[in-house]
């Protein structure tokens, strides 16, 4: 009985480890990715975007990766992008952005919001996101 009580506790502690590594990589690399897609979008296009990373739908570190490198695509394909009124006006309809796992790369727009979908070590093209917001 005393070993099943050890062996529990351990398998407790480990997944707490796990759990906390998870969330320290979310909120110190892929929350700043986000923050910093919002400043540049803001910078270049003139308008807000609010980029909310759908934390309950990534359970594991490895799923994360692609979502903060969505991120910083982004943030350095914006820049290049909004260089006239045409492209600031398609860039500007969208209000916020959604970054949450799913099966597949996939990015759709639909009434001010972005959902881009990442899987495995897959993300959204930057030309997913302008196709559907640059029509």
């Amino acid at each position: 009985m005393k070993r099943v009580l050890v062996c529990v506790l351990m398998a407790v502690s480990v997944t707490a480890v796990a759990g906390k590594e998870e969330r320290d990589f979310l909120t110190k690399e892929v929350q700043p990715a986000a923050r910093e897609a919002e400043a540049k979008w803001k910078a270049s296009c003139g308008c807000a975007l609010k980029v909310a990373i759908d934390d309950a739908s990534f359970t594991v570190k490895q799923d994360m990766h692609p979502a903060k490198a969505f991120c910083e695509r982004v943030a350095e394909s914006i820049t290049g992008y909004c260089t006239d009124a045409a492209s600031k006006k398609a860039m500007c309809q969208m209000k916020t952005l959604v970054v949450k796992k799913a099966n597949g790369a996939a990015f759709a727009f639909k009434a001010g919001t972005g959902t881009a979908t990442v899987a495995g070590y897959e993300s959204p093209s930057w030309d997913m996101v302008t196709r559907e917001l640059d029509k």
